[in-house]
């Protein structure tokens, strides 16, 4: 059993369905990644694959003929998975954000409709926020839905960076709707998540509905990124996540909040990934007559690359245990986030500097994740609004505690 990272507290089932990724990672993933990638290929052999382990049902509740895990189980795999590629890591999770959606905020016909094909992977799920010019000011967001005649809805606007895009055929949207409220009511009581069904594909693929191709990107290649754009696209009054519009906000913001887990997961995967690297590199590399391993200066970097892959870890299993517990996370998750990528940054860095030249060359694994890592900075809100939130929820959680002081004195 590996040193880092490792988790305390695990049940026997988790323990064993971790250990079970662990090896198809090992076996299915590593031996391929860099090829894959090289092609920007996806990866129809490893999601097969990945389909047969129950993955894509993994927190699916077992009536739904999913496995019903925790978010704990789901981000450890995901660090598994990381650390073989992290593009199959961003297939699987932008599914379970919509799997999440439907079973917290989804009317019981619209679980009953789509959980079962989520869980076998038959259906796979995308969602959408951003949009071109928007970042993280999801408050900003254009793309409108209008009441039809048949009591239906017409989506309009173009939507970005929709991870799964081309190859999802459910998709949760996040618009503005507007019904029945003042002008000046606050832009987040007027978004509404729509549950849009479309054929798999690129181009125009469905009356009012364009999936432009793929985003050419430095790296998380493999997984398809694309734009969706929407002219008037006719969605069923039925697909409107929970029945009712303008609850969308909230519902994107707890799918968020579970995503940044998964980005935290993603980094510690990837930064264990770079320790590995780096130290069989540095064990077997010789330079002024022994291995580079036993000169202090690597010693000493090592251990900085080690510090930061335990510290991202356990913050990232403590962000996964509170939502578990049914408490707000979104602290931790902010916490989760930030301190994971900025650090799998930073060990990636590390271990590229200690492969010296070669990390520079394609031939070496270590060049991929030095083109994975900054998506970690980026994806689920940037540094800078993580630090916004942490900063927020600490005013917050400080102002309570004066006023509960008050109150007991």
């Amino acid at each position: 059993m590996r040193r880092l990272a490792r988790t305390e507290g695990l049940t026997e089932v988790q323990r064993e369905i971790v250990e079970t990724v662990r090896e198809f990672v090992d076996k299915e993933i590593l031996p391929v990644a860099g090829e894959l990638e090289r092609r920007d290929a996806y990866p129809e052999e490893i999601v097969a694959g990945l389909r047969a382990l129950g993955l894509f049902g993994l927190t699916v509740p077992e009536e739904y003929g999913g496995l019903g895990e925790s978010l704990l189980t789901y981000a450890l795999c995901v660090e598994e998975i990381s650390r073989g590629w992290m593009s199959v890591s961003g297939i699987v999770n932008t599914h379970f954000i919509v799997a999440h959606l439907l079973v917290h905020h989804g009317t019981p016909e619209q679980r009953a409709r789509f959980l079962p094909r989520m869980a076998t992977g038959e259906v796979r799920g995308a969602f959408s926020m951003s949009e071109p010019g928007l970042g993280s000011d999801v408050s900003a967001i254009t793309s409108r839905g209008v009441r039809a005649a048949d009591g239906g809805f017409r989506l309009t606007g173009q939507k970005m960076w929709l991870t799964n895009g081309g190859t999802a055929n459910l998709v949760a949207v996040l618009c503005r709707t507007d019904e029945g409220l003042p002008e000046d009511a606050p832009p987040h009581r007027s978004m509404t998540t729509f549950l849009v069904e479309k054929e798999p594909g690129f181009g125009r693929i469905g009356p009012g509905l364009t999936i432009p191709g793929k985003i050419d990107k430095m790296g998380y290649k493999g997984v398809d990124t694309t734009e969706m754009i929407m002219d008037e696209l006719p969605v069923p009054a039925d697909r409107v996540l929970g029945g009712t519009t303008g609850r969308g906000f909230y519902q994107m913001m707890d799918g968020v909040e579970v995503g940044r887990v998964n980005v935290a997961a993603r980094g510690c995967g990837v930064a264990l990934r770079a320790f590995e690297l780096g130290i069989a590199y540095a064990q077997r590399r010789h330079a002024f007559g022994r291995p580079i391993a036993e000169h202090q200066a690597i010693q000493f970097r090592l251990a900085e690359m080690a510090v930061r892959v335990e510290a991202a870890h356990g913050l990232m299993v403590r962000a996964a245990r509170t939502k578990d517990a049914g408490r707000r996370n979104d602290l931790e998750a902010g916490m989760a986030k930030y301190l994971a990528a900025e650090y799998c940054k930073e060990v990636v860095e590390h271990s590229f500097r200690i492969h010296g030249g070669y990390g520079f060359s394609k031939e070496y694994e270590i060049e991929r994740l030095y083109r994975e890592a900054p998506m970690l900075l980026i994806g689920e809100g940037t540094a800078e609004i993580q630090k916004m939130i942490i900063g927020r929820r600490l005013l917050e959680a400080a102002t309570d505690d004066r006023r509960k002081g008050r109150q007991a004195g």
